[in-house]
């Protein structure tokens, strides 16, 4: 069972609105509030008040903590999100009746777990104007070399995000796999790539290439030199994600829901 006791809302100051829902989710749980740059180490449960990126910094930083995380959505998809800002009084009133379940979404890791991500870890070139040569293993095995503007590596959360975009599947997130996506390669015969989750993904360039830029979720990025080597893990940390019991709250229904997954045009 959750603990309410040290509760913090997380609301993101860039979006709209946040501050009023924010303040009256703060209300609701007894909690303070906090924005994600300044996360509380002392937190027991974390409420996103914005949109999925929201959830996806609260989610690296509290997954080695053990903290699950419930997303209130003012973004414009809210994937993630368990419930609209409308839906407040609803939804905290389920949640301390006990009415959710815990979902442990696999994450990622590079640089030792320096780097950790929930949806995606994405390489590219730091030459905007250019493609770039990158070389896959798997497992220390040569795999395929990619002449592309870069390379997805993918949970199956991150699944139906940037990965979706590039032509990647959609991946159930309780399934244990990697996806690997090329971005706009330079070939016909470059597909996206599903391997099991425990298999060590190696991405490099030529020596004489520019260097390379590393991104977690969109929002941690780093450069990486040209000739160094970038070992991506699944981490051996976990998000945890709230989850409501409600109707119509399953995996295939918010495909969807809210990417209109399989709906016919009228």
């Amino acid at each position: 069972m959750i603990s309410f006791k040290n509760t913090a809302i997380v609301y993101n100051r860039d979006v709209p609105e946040s501050s009023i829902v924010a303040g009256k989710a703060a209300e609701l749980f007894s909690a303070k509030l906090t924005t994600p740059d300044s996360l509380r180490d002392d937190a027991e449960f974390v409420v996103t008040v914005g949109g999925d990126g929201t959830i996806l910094r609260a989610a690296r930083y509290y997954a080695k903590k053990n903290v699950p995380i419930f997303g209130i959505n003012l973004g414009r998809l809210g994937f993630l999100a368990q419930a609209n800002p409308d839906e407040l009084e609803w939804a905290v009133k389920k949640l301390k009746n006990g009415e959710y379940k815990i979902q442990n979404r696999m994450m990622l890791s590079a640089f030792d777990g320096r780097i950790t991500a929930l949806n995606d870890i994405v390489i590219k070139g730091d030459t905007f104007s250019r493609t770039s040569r990158l070389y896959l293993s798997i497992n220390g095995n040569h795999v395929c070399d990619y002449l592309a503007d870069g390379l997805i590596i993918s949970t199956p959360t991150g699944s139906t995000a940037y990965t979706l975009s590039a032509g990647g599947p959609v991946i159930s997130p309780g399934l244990e796999a990697v996806v690997i996506v090329p971005i706009c390669p330079h070939t016909l015969t470059a597909r996206p790539l599903v391997i099991p989750s425990g298999e060590e993904i190696e991405v490099s360039s030529c020596d004489t290439c520019s260097g390379l830029k590393l991104s977690a979720d969109g929002q941690n990025t780093i450069d990486v030199a040209s000739n160094e080597k970038i070992i991506i893990k699944k981490s051996n940390i976990q998000a945890k994600l709230v989850v409501l019991n409600r109707e119509n709250n399953g995996f295939y229904a918010v495909l969807r829901e809210k990417l209109q997954w399989g709906v016919s045009p009228r």
